[in-house]
C-alpha cells in the first residue's frame, strides 16, 4: 500500500466531507481556504488537481476501520484532522516565509501575512466544530468528548513543537535529543492522534487504541526524518517544494549529525555558514556536500528504518486483523521510502 492507493479508497468521502465543513460562502477568507486545500486556483476556477496528501486523515480512517468498525464513523474526525494539519501549514508558511507549497504559491505570498493568519485561524476553528459532526454518529457522548480533548491536546503540542523548531534556527548547540523531542510535538504528535482517534472512535479496547497510537508515533517520527532528507536533497518537481532546509538554517537530522561528526575545518565551515544572516546559494551547496562526505544522508535514512522497525513491533503487539497490519506495514514502508 502507498499513498495513491490508501487515497483512492478514502478520497472522495473524505473531500465530500471537507467540503461540506468548509462550505461555500463567498466570504473571500473561504476562497483563501479552498485554494489552499487544492479545490480552486488564485481567481476561483476550479481545479482538477487535488490539494495534500490527505494522509493524517486517511490513517485514521484506516485505523477505524482496522479495529473492527465501518470507516465512516470516523469522517468527521479525519477532516478535522486534515483541517488542523493544514491550518498548522498555512501558519508554517508565513513564520517560514515560504513561497510555495504543493507547487503553488502559499496563502500568505498571495494575499499577505494578515490575512493568512486568520485563514488558520478560521481553519482551526472549523477542525474543532468538524468533531462535533461526530454528534450524528451514534457514539456515546463520553467518547466524543474524549476525541475533542486528544485533538486539543494534541494541537497544543503541534505549537510547543513548531516554538522549539524556531527556535533552534538561531542555536548551533542543537542535540540529536533536542531535535527528537522537537519532532515528537510538531510531527509525530498528529500521526499518533490520527491512528489513537480512529481506533477510539472504533473500539473500546483500550490495548488497541494506544498500541496503534504508539504505532502512529513511531511512524511520525520516520516521516519527519525522510521529510529531513527530501528538505536537503528533494527534488521540488516531485516534492511540490524546493529543497531550502540548508537555506532556512533548519536543524533536521541531518545537519545536527553532520555538525557532530565534521572535522574542526569541517565544522568551522559548518559555522560560518550557519553563523551568516542570510545563507548564500553556494554555501547550501557546500553544506549539501560536506553532509554528504560525513554520510549524513546514510544516517537519517538508517534511523527512520529504526523508527519504522519500532512502529511494526507496536503493531504486531495490537489486536487488529492480519490483513490490517499488512496494510499497514506496507504503509510503513513507503513512508521511509518515499520521494514526496
Amino acid at each position: 500500500m502507498n499513498l495513491e492507493s490508501l487515497s483512492l479508497r478514502y478520497r472522495p468521502d473524505l473531500e465530500a466531507e471537507l467540503r461540506r465543513i468548509v462550505g461555500d460562502s463567498p466570504l473571500p477568507l473561504y476562497h483563501m481556504m479552498r485554494y489552499h486545500l487544492g479545490w480552486i486556483d488564485v481567481s476561483g476556477q476550479s481545479q482538477l488537481t487535488s490539494g495534500g496528501k490527505l494522509l493524517r486523515p486517511s490513517l485514521c480512517l484506516l485505523s477505524c476501520e482496522s479495529v473492527g468498525e465501518d470507516w465512516h464513523v470516523a469522517l468527521p474526525a479525519a477532516a478535522a484532522l486534515e483541517l488542523v494539519h493544514n491550518f498548522s501549514l498555512i501558519h508554517d508558511d508565513i513564520e517560514d516565509e515560504g513561497r510555495k507549497r504543493r507547487g503553488r504559491p502559499t496563502v500568505w505570498s498571495v494575499w499577505g501575512q494578515p490575512q493568512a493568519i486568520n485563514t488558520g485561524d478560521a481553519m482551526h476553528t472549523l477542525a474543532r466544530l468538524a468533531l462535533l459532526r461526530l454528534e450524528g454518529k451514534d457514539l456515546a457522548p463520553g467518547k466524543i468528548l474524549s476525541a475533542v480533548r486528544l485533538l486539543d491536546e494534541t494541537c497544543l503540542r503541534l505549537c510547543e513543537g513548531q516554538y522549539l523548531d524556531m527556535s533552534y534556527e538561531e542555536r548551533l548547540d542543537v542535540s540529536i535529543d533536542d531535535y527528537l523531542e522537537m519532532i515528537g510535538l510538531k510531527t509525530a504528535a498528529l500521526f499518533e492522534c490520527s491512528l489513537k482517534l480512529g481506533a477510539l472512535l472504533g473500539t473500546d479496547d483500550e490495548r488497541a487504541i494506544e498500541g496503534m497510537g504508539r504505532f502512529g508515533r513511531n511512524l511520525g517520527l520516520a516521516f519527519q526524518i525522510r521529510d529531513d532528507v527530501l528538505g536537503i536533497w528533494g527534488e521540488d518537481k516531485i516534492t511540490g517544494k524546493p529543497a531550502t532546509d540548508i537555506l532556512k538554517k533548519k536543524k533536521a537530522l541531518p545537519v545536527i549529525y553532520g555538525i557532530q561528526r565534521a572535522g574542526p575545518e569541517q565544522r568551522a565551515e559548518f559555522l560560518r555558514v550557519y553563523s551568516e544572516q542570510t545563507i548564500a546559494e553556494r554555501d547550501v551547496a557546500s553544506v549539501r556536500q560536506m553532509l554528504d562526505r560525513l554520510g549524513a544522508r546514510q544516517y537519517a535514512s538508517g534511523v527512520a528504518g529504526r523508527y519504522r522497525q519500532s512502529a511494526l513491533a507496536e503493531l504486531d503487539e495490537t489486536s487488529i486483523s492480519p490483513s490490517a497490519k499488512d496494510q499497514l506495514r506496507e504503509l510503513a514502508q513507503f513512508v521511509v521510502e518515499r520521494e514526496y
